[in-house]
């Protein structure tokens, strides 16, 4: 763990963001098979024995208090507010859309990283982040760019789209702060057993009940806790000790990987506008990624 330092903390992020590809596919299938609560509980809990057996038992004595609570509270927020979005989705073509949501979260890192931990940006960023945006508008609206397409399927599921919306802003609020205040220390396994634990909670007190274990659903479960275990694992390597601003801007990339991912595996069919959204999120990652990068010394 002490020799992953900068080039290959990046480099662990970057797959971090592969994997993550395929979650988001993945965790909608098991919600179709267990329901929206029991399904996530499942997962997160599979997610969290995963972490135990990579990561080992949390070290909690000198870490930050600050940290524990803020950052305990934004990544279980986050995680149950983008599995139940999933999972409460109408059919899996609005499963991808809430998806891409989400991915609101990688300019916001950006743009909290700027306040929160002064990175310095050039005036361009601004262009970049509402091109992102544009892309993610484009991609909700199902005819050209209208305001009234965009309201009626936020209307059709406003549930959903409120938790995806809060997994951009709570998520990209966890990156900065365990940039922060981590302190180079990696509690991913408290916060997945924290999430295992209030998803149980919630279940418990729900109207779900959960049904007699398939194969195939069981091996899609693993594939999800495998997916996102094995993502964080990774990412909270690039995030504590690799370039944060690069991995941010990379994940930009995500949306078009994990919706041709979600569409394969769920069979979903995406018009054409959607992939022009996806296309306008790539092209205001790398507008953002220029914004941001730092000039080379001369020395």
């Amino acid at each position: 763990m002490a020799r992953i330092t900068g080039r290959n903390a990046t480099l662990c992020g970057l797959a971090a963001i592969l994997l993550w590809s395929t979650a988001s596919g993945l965790i909608r299938s098991v919600s179709q098979h267990f329901g929206a609560i029991g399904g996530a509980a499942l997962i997160y809990t599979l997610g969290a024995l995963l972490l135990l057996v990579l990561l080992g038992k949390p070290r909690l004595r000198k870490a930050s208090p600050w940290y524990l609570l803020g950052g305990s509270a934004l990544f279980v927020a986050y995680e149950i507010c983008l599995s139940l979005a999933l999972g409460y989705a109408l059919d899996s073509t609005q499963a991808i859309q809430l998806m891409v949501v989400n991915y609101l979260w990688p300019s916001l890192t950006v743009l909290l990283a700027i306040v929160m931990n002064r990175q310095a940006a050039r005036w361009y960023i601004v262009p970049g982040t509402a091109l992102a945006l544009l892309g993610i508008l484009w991609v909700v609206s199902s005819d050209g760019l209208s305001l009234a397409s965009v309201l009626a399927n936020i209307r059709s599921n406003p549930l959903g789209y409120s938790l995806a919306a809060s997994c951009a802003i709570t998520f990209a609020l966890y990156c900065n702060i365990t940039r922060r205040y981590a302190d180079g220390q990696n509690h991913v396994v408290l916060f997945f057993l924290l999430t295992a634990a209030v998803l149980w909670l919630k279940y418990a007190i729900s109207a779900e009940t959960l049904p007699a274990f398939s194969t195939g659903a069981s091996l899609e479960l693993l594939g999800a806790g495998l997916s996102i275990a094995g993502g964080y694992a990774l990412w909270n390597l690039g995030i504590l000790r690799g370039n944060l601003t690069l991995l941010a801007t990379a994940s930009y990339f995500a949306p078009l990987l994990s919706s041709a991912f979600a569409a394969l595996w769920l069979g979903a069919h995406l018009a054409l506008q959607f992939w022009q959204g996806a296309l306008l999120v790539t092209l205001g990652s790398l507008l953002c990624w220029q914004a941001t990068r730092q000039p080379r010394s001369g020395a």
